[in-house]
């Protein structure tokens, strides 16, 4: 009987030693290595440069005005807030001094430099299926960005989430451990599509709800949810919520330069990734894009699109005036925009969504984007307006473009003020 209590004893303390070392211990390094196809020299930094823009990279590791990719950019999250890191050459600061392998690693398996688990704001379960060509490839294009000597902010994180070891737990759950994979039964041109948006360009990160434990929910994809305080619309193929009435050129377009003929234009974070990312990508790859996702499953989610013939509600004649006097000299009456179609209304998501998210983020904070035709620039409105006011211009733009009763209130619209 002892020597059985000896044994099972044994048995907890290999079982307990062996958790432990999942936990504490950092994962093992693998050395990587390109394929005989990766190109060298000018043609890999091309490359490099090319999948940079494609994983919208500058977009979280470029404070607004700071130094292209030193970090500083603040997440400010439930449990606290985060801080992207500097990823420029920098040897101190940055990744001047990581290894191919342990920046791969990083990309795969969401592991820093001294074996700490990265936290999945870093879109890593995206990442991880990334060829380790690409990984590479954008590796070699940040080697060559100008050094930027810039420490990155401390997290601030309440506990258990300021424990790092807790990812690995987590990961177990959520972090796919494998490449992607292309459909046999799809072209070529499909599965493109299926890496760029779902590895490369990890659209899911903002476009699909998540969990209670923070990750994506996968019966839910790509049906829309809010973040930073802007909805990030439903990208299914869902006619009343989703891309399906949209025609292929519309979503090319959209995607392309931030603007679309009948569905207006791209503001707050959407705009962001034209400008830093989605414009730079060739007409191939966005029509790779586009093809899929339009096979992409339909999910009955988020504020309806604006759709055409419905009748007007009652038009607030308090926002008509306002609209009239400050508005309407750029997007006109009928909101068709003058000289610029990012300033077209008609037919835009924001101006259709009741709930007004991200009419109430434009009208509170602006917004803008870089453009071929130079930045499309839209104020705020908070300083020379009341609550009360603004609330009456919501619903009348939600009323005349989105044909749709607006649930904007002045009560929200201070609220969004006090926020910011």
């Amino acid at each position: 009987m002892k020597r059985g209590r000896l044994g099972l004893v044994a048995v907890v303390t290999i079982v307990c030693a062996a958790a432990a070392g999942f936990f504490f211990w950092p994962a093992p390094l693998e050395q990587v290595a390109a394929s005989a196809s990766q190109p060298t020299g000018a043609a890999l930094i091309a490359r490099g440069e090319y999948l940079t823009r494609a994983a919208d990279c500058a977009a979280c590791h470029t404070v607004p005005g700071g130094a292209p990719f030193a970090g500083g950019l603040a997440f400010h999250l439930p449990f606290g807030t985060l801080y992207t890191p500097n990823i420029t050459p920098d040897r101190d600061t940055g990744i001047g001094a990581w290894t191919d392998a342990e920046f791969v690693r990083a990309l795969h398996q969401g592991v820093g430099r001294d074996g700490e688990n990265l936290y999945p704001a870093f879109p890593y379960t995206a990442y991880t299926l990334l060829s380790t060509d690409d990984a590479l490839a954008i590796r070699a294009y940040l080697a060559t960005v100008r050094p930027v000597h810039a420490e990155t902010p401390r997290n601030d994180l309440r506990f258990p989430f300021d424990q790092r070891y807790g990812m690995r737990a987590w990961n177990l759950l959520f972090l796919p451990k494998h490449r992607f994979t292309p459909d046999p039964a799809k072209d070529a041109s499909w599965n493109r599509g299926a890496y760029l948006v779902e590895a490369l360009g990890h659209c899911g990160e903002c476009h699909t709800p998540r969990n209670q434990l923070m990750a994506l929910d996968s019966s839910r994809k790509f049906a829309g949810a809010e973040q930073v305080g802007w909805h990030a619309y439903n990208l299914t193929s869902d006619h009343a919520s989703g891309l399906g009435r949209w025609s292929d050129t519309q979503i090319a377009q959209y995607l392309s330069t931030g603007h679309a003929d009948g569905r207006g234009p791209a503001s707050g974070p959407m705009a962001e990734a034209v400008e830093d990312d989605l414009r730079y990508l060739s007409q191939d790859d966005i029509h790779a894009m586009v093809a899929y996702l339009r096979e992409v499953a339909p999910q009955p989610d988020g504020p309806p699109a604006v759709q055409a013939g419905a009748p007007a509600p009652e038009i607030d004649t308090l926002g008509e005036r306002l609209f009239a006097q400050a508005c309407q000299g750029c997007h006109l009456p009928n909101g068709d925009g003058r000289q610029s179609p990012w300033a077209a209304l008609r037919g835009s998501h924001s101006a259709g969504d009741p709930v007004g998210t991200n009419l109430l983020q434009v009208l509170t904070h602006g917004t803008q984007i870089e453009t071929s035709q130079g930045v499309m620039f839209m104020h705020p409105f908070t300083g020379a307006y009341t609550d009360v006011e603004l609330a009456a211009l919501a619903a009348y733009t939600t009323a005349q473009f989105g044909l749709r009763q607006s649930k904007v209130t002045p009560e929200l619209v201070h609220r969004e003020r006090e926020l910011h």
